[in-house]
């Protein structure tokens, strides 16, 4: 039986540096498809292809790579999977206080003090800063752990200047929650990513977390500040974008794919969550792709 907990990342920095390293080829990174959490915080450069975020209670698609930096403890799907197309995927992730007590104190360490905190709630960094500092992402792979060390803290200081980034997060999931609040929302999200194609009964989701449909949807709106509703409406609407960028499919088939089995509501969901139509959204990425 496949489990739907959370997944507590444990993680090891290889021997003789402070920070842990990787890169993946294409869709080698076999726990991409986990939703799991960790204390460390999480700089990853995806680079090419395209896909779904889901940040705490953020959703979105990105197309042509992604640069985001997640903060400690803020639950996370993987970025790449065997439909991504990207050319590889480096993950770097590392303790707040991965350089030692104290050192994020020191005045020349302000500026990087203050991208760990503003990463809390989730930063997704644009065109430029990807194009200026995925191949230097790309070229610590390559360093010794010291000059990797010195590159990285370059890039992370890089990162709190750059002004083209959004905030995933900014409403969305509490940062610090209780165990217990923990598991039952991993169990929520876990239940709607493997289910959003069907139709999901308040009551069936509301069992899995041994709550009264009432409470559970209090609860939920409380701890996300969204109804569970909608959450399941945008997760579907970013799987809608997905399709729209990938598939050469009609528009009515993209909606019963991705879920929603009405093209009504399913063309005001997206056009809520987007703010254009279904067949705008489609032609602007055209225009862009070309």
């Amino acid at each position: 039986m496949k489990s739907l907990k959370a997944t507590f990342e444990v993680i090891e920095p290889a021997f003789g540096s402070s920070f842990y390293y990787s890169q993946y080829v294409q869709s080698a990174n076999v726990k991409a498809h986990v939703w799991h959490y960790h204390p460390e915080i999480e700089l990853v450069f995806v680079n090419g292809g395209s896909g779904k975020r889901q940040i705490g209670t953020h959703l979105s698609y990105y197309t042509d790579g992604d640069l985001i930096l997640i903060g400690s403890n803020l639950p996370h799907c993987g970025f790449t999977d065997s439909t991504t197309g990207n050319r590889n995927e480096t993950v770097i992730q590392m303790k707040p206080d991965f350089l030692g007590q104290g050192f994020l104190g020191i005045p020349e360490m302000k500026n990087i003090q203050h991208l760990f905190e503003r990463a809390k709630t989730g930063l997704a960094f644009g065109e430029e800063t990807k194009a200026r500092l995925g191949e230097k992402i790309e070229e610590l792979n390559d360093m010794p752990y010291f000059k990797r060390l010195l590159s990285l803290l370059d890039i992370l200081n890089d990162l709190e200047t750059a002004s083209d980034f959004k905030v995933l997060n900014a409403q969305g999931l509490t940062m610090e929650m209780q165990v217990q609040d923990n598991n039952r929302l991993n169990t929520v999200f876990n239940y709607v990513k493997d289910h959003f194609k069907e139709q999901i009964p308040l009551e069936e989701v509301a069992d899995k977390v041994s709550m009264t449909v009432p409470s559970f949807c209090r609860y939920f709106k409380k701890i996300t500040n969204k109804t569970f509703t909608r959450f399941v409406n945008e997760y579907r609407v970013v799987h809608a974008s997905k399709l729209l960028a990938e598939k050469p499919i009609g528009i009515t088939e993209v909606c019963y794919e991705s879920g929603f089995n009405n093209f009504s509501h399913f063309n005001k969901a997206f056009k809520e969550f987007t703010g254009k139509s279904a067949s705008q959204y489609r032609k602007e990425l055209k225009s862009v792709i070309k």
